[in-house]
């Protein structure tokens, strides 16, 4: 039975900090098929740093994305994420699934900076047929104010929440299905949205460091309108590529260095662990990602063959799905929600 029930449909909400992204995929046909696509740009300032200001417009721009994709029940997948969720692989004795529960909360004190008493834990036995005396886990903590507030918000939309994942690991969820070839060696995923870019650094397909880097498109089109004097409607409109005249990609090189830097030292850090020779392969999606110059700018920067990636890459969409602009025009924005909607409960 799916999470909704016998309709076997699921629906993946995201919240960014620019745009609202809904996706609804049927699992019925053994292969899931994405039978929904609906989006709707956020008034700017509603969320900044991941901090919603203003929680009835959003409300309200989540109600009108729900409501333009017709969705026929009330329950979505949705995900939280930013400073208040800590993903971290620790170690632990080797012991079974239930006694590790009962010790998990014990251990997440030595990893977590925060008081337990407010704190929402899930763990994951990384190597559970291994035979030596430890084992891997990968330990996910989250604020219970941060859920608690996702909740909320999503009740004002009129909305449930069926499952309440985290957003790197709906990442890694889309990213997995359409890129299975990819989970070997080390993979950087780099999902640049508005504000805030979520990298995942995988070592043989798990996410062994998380982290969020304060850098967006955002970021970029201040600096045009602040250092070119555009107007935002300008230079917004060259961030999606369709103005000439400006030398974006020259810009956009000087102004990647934070995000690249911030892939190097989480990079630096596996290598230090497990001694390897760094990153093999860099993925971005998010709407930032198609900013024209950013992947041949991280690439050179990093001298690591760069990829934009299509979490529809083998997803089945259906011929219903009704946009305003083809599909794969929009694709690399659609990472998070694909994977929140290819959840199962």
């Amino acid at each position: 039975m799916g999470i909704f029930g016998r309709s076997k449909v699921t629906a993946g909400l995201d919240i960014g900090s620019g745009f609202v992204k809904l996706v609804v995929v049927d699992h019925s046909r053994g292969d899931p098929e994405i039978v929904k696509i609906a989006t709707g740009p956020l008034v700017q300032d509603a969320i900044v740093e991941g901090e919603i200001m203003d929680p009835v417009l959003v409300a309200e721009t989540v109600r009108t994305v729900v409501d333009n994709a017709e969705l026929s029940r009330a329950e979505v997948v949705a995900a939280v994420g930013g400073h208040d969720v800590i993903i971290k692989k620790i170690q632990m004795d080797r012991m079974g699934h239930e006694e590790a529960r009962d010790l998990i909360r014990w251990e997440a004190h030595q990893h977590v900076p925060f008081d337990m008493e407010s704190v929402q834990l899930d763990f994951q036995i990384l190597d559970p047929d291994g035979s030596g005396p430890q084992m891997s886990v990968l330990l996910v903590a989250a604020k219970r104010e941060l859920i608690e507030n996702r909740l909320a918000l999503l009740a004002d939309a009129g909305l449930r929440a069926a499952v309440v994942d985290v957003n790197a690991f709906a990442l890694h969820n889309a990213f997995e299905h359409s890129y299975p070839d990819s989970m070997v060696g080390v993979v950087a995923l780099v999902n640049i949205g508005h504000e805030t870019t979520n990298m995942s650094i995988m070592e043989d397909g798990i996410p062994v460091v998380v982290r969020d880097i304060p850098f967006g498109s955002r970021r970029i089109r201040e600096a045009l309108q602040r250092e070119r004097g555009l107007t935002a409607e300008r230079a917004e409109a060259v961030l999606q590529g369709g103005e000439d005249g400006v030398d974006l990609e020259g810009f956009v090189a000087e102004r990647v260095d934070e995000l690249a830097v911030g892939i190097e030292r989480a990079v630096a850090f596996i290598t230090a662990q497990s001694g390897g020779d760094g990153v093999d392969r860099v993925f971005l999606s998010g709407g930032g990602s198609q900013v024209p110059g950013v992947a041949r700018a991280l690439a050179d920067r990093l001298g690591v063959t760069t990829h934009i990636a299509n979490p529809l890459e083998r997803v089945a969409v259906s011929a219903d799905v009704n946009l305003k602009v083809a599909v794969d025009e929009v694709a690399p924005m659609l990472m998070l929600p694909v994977g929140l909607a290819m959840r199962r409960a």
